[in-house]
């Protein structure tokens, strides 16, 4: 029987989850790459081969249930059985007060961010639970967090916490959590300093510039190696939890399997 570790990745494409993708390939895993920009995922799919991993690389907008399900039937077809699935895919728009935010952006939100995770973990249920598989679900500290301008990621994050509570619940077999990654230097942040100014107040637009200009954003690479040793390595008690990406208790097992390059 084939031993290979079959990851599913969405927003695979760039940022943190072409990183996590990649770290994957590194352990040898076989990883499907979902994410909406077909050249981007196509890159980081020949990455995850070069790196030694296997890559099927899959196009779809995760707030659509029957791609998520192509998606898993296809792992499926390829591999022939799911691990893991790493719920990373996101989005931050609208930036904009509630009051004058466009109604179809904000529920766009919710249905990338949250709707999107819920398609793929029911999509992919069977085949987890026959494996007694793990869920990462990529959340963030807005989740606990009253922010202006970004009502609909913060409300997202939000549910995607509980939703995984409740998930660990009904499914006691699986190890499913919640995971804050951390402030990432990736597109979602440029895009927060490029519409901030314009729709939020200023001192928490100026914390968004300053984070970049004072060199506090986290490699996406940092975060990734987290992400990947949870993908194939987390205890089970850690079901049900909202976890940090640089807890000690995840940060040093993840660094003995990887080390501390971070060159992938």
């Amino acid at each position: 029987m084939n031993s290979t570790p079959v990851i599913i990745v969405t927003g695979a494409s760039r940022g943190l989850g072409a990183a996590v993708a990649c770290w994957l390939g590194k352990a040898g895993a076989a990883v499907t790459l979902i994410a909406r920009s077909e050249e981007k995922l196509n890159e980081t799919g020949d990455h995850v081969r070069r790196l030694g991993g296997k890559s099927l690389v899959f196009r779809a907008d995760v707030s659509q249930y029957d791609a998520c399900r192509e998606a898993a039937d296809k792992t499926l077809e390829r591999f022939g059985r799911i691990d893991a699935v790493v719920n990373n895919a996101g989005i931050n728009q609208p930036i904009s007060a509630i009051a004058r935010a466009d109604p179809a952006d904000w529920r766009y939100n919710l249905e990338v961010n949250l709707i999107g995770p819920f398609n793929l973990i029911r999509a992919a249920a069977a085949a987890l639970s026959r494996q007694k598989g793990r869920i990462v679900n990529v959340s963030s500290g807005a989740a606990n967090l009253a922010l202006e301008s970004i009502s609909a990621y913060c409300t997202a994050k939000a549910a995607l916490n509980h939703f995984t509570r409740v998930l660990a619940v009904e499914e006691p077999e699986l190890t499913a959590f919640a995971l804050r990654p951390g402030v990432v230097d990736t597109d979602m942040q440029t895009f927060i300093r490029q519409e901030g100014p314009r729709a939020m107040p200023s001192d928490q637009a100026d914390y968004y510039l300053q984070l970049k200009d004072r060199g506090e954003l986290e490699p996406a690479a940092i975060p990734a190696r987290s992400i990947a040793w949870l993908a194939l390595y987390a205890p089970h008690e850690f079901s049900g939890r909202f976890l940090d990406y640089d807890d000690p208790l995840i940060r040093g097992p993840a660094l003995k399997v990887f080390g501390e390059s971070l060159s992938i």
